[in-house]
């Protein structure tokens, strides 16, 4: 199995190293990703400018390339030019947070997955819960085994698979669960810079109450969330009621 890893937290993060050493246990790992935290860069793609890249050595235990572009980038070049033969799997991770409820939208570990999936490849993102003192090790190896569980995964899929605050100790299990669109408590600070402009600076607060249970919820509550994502956007049933129009 060729199994293609990519992440956001960048090529020298922890995550993504601790994730590796899980992979070659099942099949050849080939490394793609990003020079530099791309966290938060969601599906941003590099149009403008020409992708550096180079082949560089991970903690003094495997290489891989070190591409100066998004999350999305380093999937398609992969694809198109790095990778010689198919790619049986692309694992997108370990990030270093949850990528639940809107966070999706904004993580480009999930963006990576979503990318793969364009190319019809079977996909997975893989996040941990942020905290202090992340145990990616231990992470990794929940991840791998809930990986094992949903083999195989089919062309196109997207999988994402969540790990809780392992500090707080064991998963309590894992929970299929859809994810959430309630977003966050949020507001902006305002303060003025020396020269009078307005500075807003964005502060997160915790998940709006939800009544059903959802990735974010089932998150906090210390399970592995697994969710399956779709790749369309298209809103069929809304669709249906567009066509009723005479255009």
């Amino acid at each position: 199995m060729r199994i293609l890893l990519t992440n956001d937290d960048g090529i020298f993060a922890p995550g993504l190293s601790a994730l590796y050493k899980e992979l070659v246990r099942i099949g050849e790992v080939v490394v793609v990703a990003p020079s530099e935290s791309q966290s938060g860069a969601s599906h941003r793609i590099t149009l403008k400018n020409p992708l550096v890249c180079n082949k560089v050595q991970i903690a003094g235990e495997f290489s891989g390339y070190s591409v100066d572009g998004s999350p999305a980038d380093c999937v398609k070049l992969a694809y198109m030019e790095l990778v010689d033969g198919n790619i049986d799997l692309l694992v997108a991770g370990l990030n270093n947070g949850a990528n639940v409820g809107i966070n999706i939208y904004y993580s480009g570990t999930v963006a990576a997955a979503m990318e793969g999936s364009f190319l019809s490849l079977p996909s997975v993102a893989m996040s941990v819960a942020a905290e202090e003192h992340v145990d990616f090790q231990s992470a990794a190896r929940y991840c791998m085994g809930v990986l094992k569980k949903v083999f195989p995964v089919q062309k196109s899929e997207v999988i994402n698979i969540n790990i809780p605050q392992l500090s707080k100790g064991e998963p309590r299990g894992v929970k299929v669960v859809p994810q959430s669109t309630e977003g966050f408590e949020e507001s902006y600070v305002c303060n003025r810079s020396g020269d009078g402009k307005l500075l807003f600076q964005l502060t997160g607060g915790t998940h709006r109450f939800e009544e059903s249970r959802t990735d974010t919820m089932s998150l906090s509550e210390g399970f592995i969330t697994v969710t399956s994502l779709a790749s369309g956007m298209t809103d069929y049933t809304k669709n249906k009621k567009l066509e009723q129009i005479k255009w």
